[in-house]
């Protein structure tokens, strides 16, 4: 949740500091200098960190990296950027940008909402996706929940006038609590109509993690918004 700035804010995540493997190690030294944007505050210009104007899809929470290296192979014309606290993620999403001479995809290192707040422009962004973030699903820790009316809000000011946000969950907890918060997000409407949750949409990939949840009758929840 973006508290003011005279006070804490609450982390919605863990910084954890897992060893990267020797692989990742060597990813992040080799390709951060080519596909990583160090955090500072001043408007990313998309079309020279990218070196050509397109379409840009912010994916915040990407993990492994493994949807999104998918997706940015799936669309060349597109341009990804990435958030990740969490290195050894960015070693391995480096790794596969690497193996696969991805060339349409940079990453944050950082955190989420400082990058909004001070890099991204305002109605910049054709999309962001936030897949399987921390459900925190304790009740006394769902204060730490992302999906947040003040995240929303930034998230919104961000996109483009028919801009998409797209999140999914495979806890259904949080995919009410995400229904709710979008739902009553000022500029935003269900694609599916009021209350829907959406299809699993072609474009997103379906991962391991989700496959084995699939096998073990874990359901998924899509929720699809764009901005008017």
């Amino acid at each position: 949740m973006i508290e003011p700035d005279n006070r804490q804010r609450i982390r919605s995540y863990v910084l954890r500091t897992g060893r990267m493997t020797p692989g990742q190690r060597r990813a992040y030294d080799e390709g951060w200098q080519l596909w990583g944007l160090d955090y500072s505050p001043g408007e990313l210009a998309f079309d020279a960190v990218f070196g050509r104007p397109g379409p840009v899809v912010l994916e915040i929470g990407f993990g492994m990296g493994q949807s999104l290296a998918a997706m940015a192979r799936a669309n060349p014309d597109t341009n990804y950027i990435g958030i990740e606290v969490h290195r050894p993620g960015v070693g391995r999403l480096l790794h596969s940008i690497a193996e696969h001479d991805i060339r349409n995809i940079r990453i944050y290192c950082h955190d989420a909402v400082e990058v909004l707040r001070d890099s991204i422009a305002d109605s910049s962004l054709d999309a962001v996706q936030i897949f399987f973030p921390d459900p925190w699903h304790k009740k006394r820790h769902n204060k730490r929940r992302l999906i947040q009316p003040a995240f929303v809000a930034l998230l919104v000011r961000k996109l483009k006038s028919g801009g998409i946000v797209h999140l999914a969950t495979d806890w259904e907890d949080y995919a009410q609590q995400m229904m709710a918060v979008l739902s009553a997000a000022e500029g935003l409407s269900n694609t599916c109509g009021e209350g829907a949750f959406s299809p699993r949409p072609e474009q997103r990939p379906l991962t391991k993690f989700e496959q084995r949840g699939e096998r073990l009758g874990h359901g998924v929840w899509d929720l699809v918004f764009s901005r008017a």
